[in-house]
């Protein structure tokens, strides 16, 4: 019922959901706890968030929550299609500053799972792109940090010239990955 995909860096992991369709359209349980639990995924995911973004080349990110506010986050897109970036910000990690992508989109139905160690961010490949994601931790703006999007150093390649991108005043003012304190340990994560 659900297939779990490792990428890369395997901490970031691709769900599919088996989804049951015929002539009307299809059925699929997008989020079950007791599945996830199977996969060795033991998350208690207590907020759900919706981003709208109408245009494509809206690029959000690249976010995270300092601990103990910290955020496991599980993606999914119920309309249009985004490139989801994971960085490795786990001091100690063998991945440290690396980074996975991967196409999510209502289409594909695929989810990915962000754990908390990781800065996160997308870009929207569609219009009228609409993302859902549960999270582990509430928001908490005092934690709220973040990544400049297009930092060298991180080398992602987000499918969109610099000038074309779309952002909030605040994502375009976001430090390098060389510019923020430590927060995250590789140990701590592997103990988690």
């Amino acid at each position: 019922m659900l297939e779990v995909i490792e990428l890369d860096i395997p901490e970031v992991r691709i769900l599919c959901p088996k989804r049951h369709g015929d002539s009307r359209g299809f059925f699929s349980e997008t989020y079950n706890k007791a599945l996830l639990s199977d996969a060795g995924i033991d998350i208690d995911f207590i907020q759900d968030n919706h981003a709208y973004s109408a245009e494509k080349g809206t690029v959000r990110g690249l976010h995270y929550q300092m601990p103990p506010f910290a955020q496991d986050k599980l993606v999914r897109v119920v309309r249009g299609a985004i490139l989801d970036v994971a960085v490795d910000l786990r001091v100690g990690s063998p991945t440290y500053g690396q980074h996975v992508s991967s196409v999510i989109s209502a289409e594909n139905g695929k989810q990915i799972l962000v754990p908390a160690g990781f800065a996160h961010g997308l870009v929207t490949l569609e219009p009228y792109t609409e993302v859902l994601y549960k999270v582990s931790q509430y928001y908490a703006p005092e934690h709220d940090r973040g990544i400049l999007w297009n930092d060298p150093e991180l080398a992602i390649d987000w499918g969109l010239a610099e000038a074309d991108a779309i952002l909030s005043p605040k994502d375009r003012k976001l430090p390098r990955l060389a510019e923020v304190a430590a927060c995250f340990s590789y140990t701590e994560a592997a103990e988690a």
